[in-house]
């Protein structure tokens, strides 16, 4: 009747699946309804681009499922993935050596591995997997029960001192240019200087009408403007935190990490050059690599730089942490703070984030780039005027994101290069006439981007079709006075024609104007669909849920792939190491899987609405979405605290309620008759499964590894209910 993909991904949800995967499988399968599960983990992807180090070889299934979701039949249920930065993909790899693995280490000489290893870096999975534009938002269950139980929320004093700090100029934001171009052809990027000239990509394919941007950041006014922030932090008695999407941007973000790390300790590498290069430390990797690199001298050589560092990170701001207790900051660790998370979960906090003691404190949230940065300070501007939102009375703010075809910033890692020396770099046509020029010097951060008018085209579609079904005005972020934007304005005017938007409210805004109109709705109890472009749909799509409903990781995401299939999201996985680690010393997973049910009931109905014989599909989904309210309702939820409801129970009450929905129905005499039984002796053993479960609970577990886990240990830890595993088995 139908396949749906699982993804077998890291971390906390890859735990998670473990305990409810079965059940699925058994539900399912009630009306034949395989699920397969393919492993696009770190340690599967590192695998499968060197399978000479796995006997009988490893399959690629990233690339098999880049190619199942240019298909009709693509129903995938993608959970959150690592996207790798440099640190997690050295760790990653000391793990398979130590478990047998021979990969190579990375950095590494050997252009082929290092080629390979890009593949793996970053967000290698995304932008494979999202043929389709996004349609996320919070299910209708969730958002009622964020009302009636609401969230923790920080207080906000007109007095606070938390602000965003961007560079505003000589950024990405300020250098881009951007046209489209009507023939389809390959472009080159070329560098030309003193010493001749190069061609950095032979051969960038672009397709009829694609919008195409360059753009760059001056490395020395970017290095001038950290220098100021770290400076103006201290004098004014203030945190400092640099917020910055490494992972992601995995090229463009980490260099600019690296900038502000050299630039905290810029008195320490002016007096220790030599040590730094002979231990070949890259600060790009963060603080803490640096340091580890360091460790590895003898100790006549790096006692004296490490008393340098930690001299001057005493000596100068008051650096926003990620574990106060370990002395781990902002900086130490580049994938630690992403802003999409940060930023949120900062302004959730009253604007403030924790100090070096543990406390709360204001902060100056440095974002470098000035492209987005306006939508948080014009939310923090909001919070300062009016106070903290109020879950109980807050609208929503759903998103439908222009994300197709790696479009915009992305796609841009395999254009993007920091310079070698001063010149120019050129972006040249088939005909030789120069498409994009910029003057740039040795350092700077230069890049391109791509935006297919087929994802256009569908994002302005998507877009009106949201609006229609949920009477929701929707808003265009764009800004009139951005090149890229200017271009794409004008396309959304054209192919709005195409549509039926009589009686609709369709607007378009430039992000901060978007932000205060948004915002002032919310208060107002009010909905306004944000139809964005790739990166600010992160960005919203972890501010609004995190305030509105507690989390980003509760909310639905379907990708409609642009040949009919369709990509499901279970939402977002940041807190996902902090679980592990709970998990490990306690035994107590605190994950949440409500995104991954609301999720699931939507790849149902996708099967029932293309299937042609889809009613036994749509009954499961139905019957799921009321066991979810269910869930909610009785508060089901897991507990953060050891000794209470965890990730496994509420997989327990989570088959117990569908199986009950299933029972109660009446559309499928068959369903019923087969789930009724099920529904009663999952009823008759509450008591002794919910024992059974917490019995486990407080004492530490061995996962047998982090980026490959030992699968017999996880599936004895995540299924330690013989009663529960025995009564799923039976369906």
């Amino acid at each position: 009747m139908g396949k749906i993909i699982y993804t077998h991904t890291d971390e906390a949800p890859a735990l998670a699946t473990v305990s409810w995967l079965p059940v699925v499988r058994k539900f399912l399968a009630s009306r034949g309804i395989e699920v397969e599960l393919s492993d696009i983990s770190l340690a599967g992807r590192i695998l499968a681009h060197f399978p000479e180090a796995v006997p009988g070889g490893q399959r690629d299934e990233l690339s098999e499922l880049g190619e199942l979701v240019t298909k009709p039949e693509a129903n995938i249920m993608k959970l959150p993935n690592i996207s790798a930065s440099v640190p997690q993909l050295q760790e990653a790899i000391k793990e398979l050596n130590d478990k047998g693995f021979k990969v190579p280490e990375y950095p590494n000489d050997d252009a082929d591995i290092t080629s390979r290893y890009k593949k793996v870096l970053g967000s290698a999975v995304n932008p494979v997997l999202r043929e389709g534009n996004s349609d996320r938002r919070a299910p209708a269950a969730v958002k009622a029960f964020a009302r009636s139980n609401p969230h923790s929320m920080g207080a906000w004093s007109k007095d606070s001192r938390t602000e965003v700090a961007t560079m505003g100029k000589n950024d990405f934001r300020s250098n881009e240019k951007s046209t489209r171009i009507e023939k389809a052809q390959n472009l080159k990027i070329v560098f030309e200087s003193a010493s001749g000239q190069k061609t950095l990509r032979e051969a960038v394919p672009v397709l009829d009408g694609e919008v195409v941007d360059a753009t760059f950041m001056d490395a020395a006014k970017l290095k001038a403007f950290l220098g100021e922030q770290l400076q103006r932090a201290k004098k004014e008695g203030i945190l400092f935190s640099l917020h910055m999407k490494a992972t992601m941007m995995k090229v463009a973000d980490p260099i600019i990490f690296g900038h502000c790390v050299e630039e905290l300790l810029s008195n320490v590498y002016e007096k220790h050059a030599a040590v730094l290069a002979e231990a070949e430390v890259n600060a790009n990797n963060g603080l803490g690599s640096l340091i580890a690199a360091l460790e590895e001298l003898p100790a006549d050589k790096k006692d004296p730089v490490l008393a340098d560092i930690k001299a001057a990170i005493a000596d100068g701001p008051s650096l926003a942490m990620v574990d106060s207790d370990k002395g781990i900051t902002n900086l130490h660790v580049p994938s630690d703070v992403i802003i999409d998370a940060s930023m949120p979960a900062m302004i959730r906090s009253s604007g403030q984030m924790w100090n070096k003691d543990g406390k709360l404190e204001d902060t100056i949230a440095v974002i470098p780039d000035s492209s987005y940065a306006a939508v948080y300070q014009a939310t923090i501007d909001d919070c300062k005027a009016n106070g903290a939102y109020d879950p109980t009375k807050m609208g929503t703010v759903p998103n439908v994101g222009l994300m197709a075809k790696k479009a915009q910033e992305y796609g841009s890692h395999d254009k993007t290069f920091e310079i070698e020396e001063a010149g120019t770099v050129k972006v040249l046509a088939e005909d030789g006439s120069t498409v994009f020029e910029h003057a740039v010097s040795q350092g700077d951060i230069w890049r391109m981007c791509q935006t297919k008018d087929v994802a256009i085209k569908n994002w302005v579609k998507l877009a009106v079709e949201r609006s229609r079904l949920s009477n929701t005005p929707v808003v265009f972020w764009l800004n009139k006075e951005r090149p890229h934007d200017s271009v794409l304005i004008a396309l959304v005017n054209e192919y709005l024609k195409d549509h039926d938007t009589d009686g609709l409210d369709i607007d378009i805004m430039a992000p901060e104007a978007a932000t205060k109109h948004s915002v002032k709705r919310i208060r107002e109890g009010k909905d306004t669909i944000s139809a964005t472009g790739n990166v600010l749909r992160d960005y919203l799509t972890d501010l609004f849920p995190i305030l509105e409903v507690g989390t980003s990781a509760k909310m639905l995401s379907i990708v409609p792939l642009l040949n009919g299939g369709g990509l499901f999201e279970t939402g977002a996985g940041g807190s996902a190491p902090k679980h592990v680690q709970q998990l490990v010393e306690e035994n107590h997973l605190r994950w949440d899987s409500l995104g991954e049910f609301a999720a699931l009931a939507a790849s149902l109905e996708h099967i029932a609405n293309n299937n042609g014989s889809g009613k036994g599909a749509q009954i499961l989904a139905d019957s799921l979405d009321k066991a979810t309210v269910k869930l909610l309702e009785t508060g089901k939820n897991p507990s953060r605290k050891v000794g209470e409801l965890d990730n496994r129970g509420s997989h327990f009450y989570m088959a117990l309620y569908w199986a009950q929905e299933l029972a109660s129905q009446s559309d499928d005499a068959e369903l019923q008759a087969k789930f009724a039984p099920i529904a009663e002796k999952l009823a008759e053993n509450e008591a002794k499964i919910i024992e059974e479960l917490a019995a486990v609970q407080g004492k530490p577990v061995d996962i047998g590894g982090y980026y490959r886990v030992d699968n017999a240990s996880v599936e004895k830890i995540m299924r330690p209910s013989a009663t529960f595993n025995s009564i799923v088995e039976s369906i």
